[in-house]
């Protein structure tokens, strides 16, 4: 199991999701946050000038199974990307374990509801 984390534009959120279920990646949190990033500019909006150092995103926190990785990176990728500084980051971690408190199941079995079950 891994744990992918991915920091995001809070303009591209819709498109990730949509693009996440196309995958059949169907459970993720999310969480609005501000961060501090690389490139520090200030950008003119109306004759104001607003400092672009602390931004806003939204981070994606998805665990999925092994061999979900791939199709869940690409679906994150394709549908944030815009090509410009601060399109966001996305970080795969290893989960040793995950158990479910209704069942008591332990790893990658508590990701998916096998389709004997639904």
């Amino acid at each position: 199991m891994k744990k992918i984390e991915a920091i995001i534009r809070k303009t591209k959120f819709d498109d990730v999701r949509d693009a996440l279920l196309d995958a059949d990646i169907e459970w993720f949190s999310y969480y609005d946050v501000r961060g501090i990033g690389k490139a520090r500019q200030g950008r003119i909006y109306r004759g104001v000038v607003y400092d672009t150092s602390c931004i806003e995103r939204t981070l994606l926190s998805i665990v999925v199974r092994d061999c979900n990785v791939e199709k869940t990176v690409n679906a994150v990728v394709s549908a944030a990307q815009t090509g410009e500084i601060g399109d966001g980051r996305i970080w795969v971690i290893p989960v040793e374990d995950a158990i479910s408190i209704r069942t008591g199941k332990h790893g990658d079995e508590t990701l998916y509801i096998p389709d004997d079950a639904k």
